[in-house]
């Protein structure tokens, strides 16, 4: 996929479109920003992201009726696939195996993912 990056909060933003099951208004961005995410952003600041993820072709704009709604463009397993990508090429050199192995000797990772995660493994055999 490739996509444009995006900035911090406008990653809030996408992930409160993402977790939703069908197309939000901005008020309903907004009210999803502020109470899931902790923030207290006004209608106007939530406006320039949305704005800003319509023209990186993230977010598709529509009116219907008196409001505008938004739909995601981007699919959030493929978003988050890239991110994955890009983190194990910049920070292991591609290495996924470098990666995981990264996990495991840090206090990363608990005991019972550590079990989970080798469950995993070894289920690719």
């Amino acid at each position: 996929m490739r996509a444009k990056e995006i900035t911090e909060c406008e990653k809030v933003v996408m992930k409160c479109v993402w977790d939703s099951s069908h197309d939000l208004s901005m008020q309903e961005i907004t009210e999803m920003v502020n109470t899931q995410h902790g923030k207290n952003w006004k209608t106007q600041t939530v406006s320039t992201f949305l704005a800003r993820l319509v023209k990186k072709d993230y977010l598709k704009m529509y009116r219907k009726g008196r409001c505008f709604f938004y739909q995601p463009l981007v699919d959030k397993e493929e978003y988050k696939d890239d991110v994955l990508k890009d983190y194990v090429q910049f920070w292991n050199g591609g290495s996924m195996s470098a990666f995981v192995c990264g996990l495991f000797g840090k206090d990363i990772l608990s005991r019972s993912d550590r079990e989970e995660l080798k469950k995993k493994i070894d289920e690719l055999d």
